[in-house]
């Protein structure tokens, strides 16, 4: 039996994200990662740095609110207070690659290098002079060998210049043009109670900023028995088409925590395999649709699932179905083939009130 379009469309998706977490194929030169308050870009991030070991790519973490190296990592650059042509020679050592054009093979057989900068609201408010310099920057250590992943934090206001033109675009709307992959992580504990407010059609409840309270902003609730992370991709084709999916990201009981800064640290296993459960959002438990019982009864009393689908009951009891066999159809004696291809012929008895007219007889 031929796989459906939605089950194909579904295998497509996971597919696609996992090609984007393995660094397969130079899928995304330019990966951006927006996060907030009430859910780091951690997991994510380290999900990023276990599947890089796997595959023995070397991982470069460049900080700008990270004080100590992340594990599984092999450079650590501290990048506050550098400039960005610094930055970006220092960045460029580390990934001892030959800026010259390399052809597929020579590029298959290069070692990998991934580049994590926890950080770019410090980078995105710089500019030189009336133009941004993050375009120069990317292109400057970015190559066919080399991954950059970077976050954004979406609640972190960014000090934008004076001398800003009113036309220029703001930071966050520059890098995602930029970028060529972008995941927007939330809550899923935030995602299922505003599920469960839609259902019940309450107003959905608000959390961290968007709350309006004052005081100390609790983000994520500890005391849930929810686990995970909500990941919205967006990934762009080089032919400008644009693959949108949401996902659920459950880390392992052995993975790392992280904190706020995307800090990772733990002791998962560089040669092993991913454990961690990545699943589409319509396929998660709590995202399921609700069962219907009365569907359910006459899916067991009568063994077929059309009859689930249908809001009222097209099964036949017993009797029912008895008296429809006895039931004689009009003109049944024209259903019989009677040979000389005369099967199917309407027979037709004159009532007193039919005016019968000879000439159409004869026609």
């Amino acid at each position: 039996m031929a796989p459906s379009a939605q089950a194909h469309k579904r295998s497509h998706s996971l597919l696609l994200l996992q090609k984007l977490l393995n660094l397969r194929d130079s899928a995304s030169p330019l990966t951006i990662i927006l996060d907030s308050l009430e859910q780091s870009a951690g997991p994510l991030v380290h999900e990023f740095i276990h599947r890089a070991k796997i595959v023995r790519s070397k991982v470069v973490f460049v900080s700008f609110a990270t004080v100590k190296k992340p594990h599984n990592t092999d450079h650590f650059i501290k990048a506050r207070g550098k400039s960005l042509k610094t930055l970006a020679a220092e960045i460029a050592s580390q990934c001892a690659v030959p800026r010259a054009a390399l052809t597929p093979k020579e590029v298959n057989s290069t070692h990998k290098y991934l580049i994590i900068i926890d950080s770019l609201n410090l980078l995105a408010s710089r500019r030189g002079g009336d133009r941004h310099l993050l375009p120069a920057f990317f292109s400057e250590i970015i190559s066919p060998v080399v991954s950059l992943v970077a976050v954004y934090h979406n609640d972190v206001p960014i000090a934008t210049a004076t001398a800003r033109s009113e036309y220029d675009p703001h930071p966050l709307t520059l890098l995602s043009h930029l970028a060529t992959a972008v995941f927007r992580v939330s809550s899923l504990y935030q995602a299922v109670e505003a599920k469960r407010a839609r259902e019940r059609s309450i107003q959905e409840p608000e959390f961290g900023l968007r709350e309006g309270r004052e005081g100390v902003l609790i983000g994520l609730k500890r005391g849930s028995n929810v686990s995970g992370i909500v990941i919205e991709m967006e990934m762009r084709r080089r032919s400008g088409r644009a693959v949108a999916e949401k996902f659920v990201l459950v880390p392992s009981s052995s993975s790392s925590s992280a904190d706020r800064t995307g800090t990772v640290s733990g002791s998962a296993a560089v040669g092993g395999s991913v454990n961690s459960n990545i699943m589409l959002l319509s396929d998660h438990p709590l995202f399921a649709p609700p069962r219907d019982v009365d569907a359910d009864d006459a899916v067991a009393r009568d063994g077929t699932q059309e009859d689930a689908d249908s809001t009222f009951n097209l099964g036949l009891t017993d009797k029912q179905r008895r008296d429809r066999e006895g039931v004689i159809l009009p003109y049944f004696d024209a259903q019989t083939d009677i040979g000389a291809g005369e099967g199917g012929r309407i027979l037709y008895e004159m009532g007193r009130e039919d005016d019968f007219d000879d000439e159409e007889d004869e026609i």
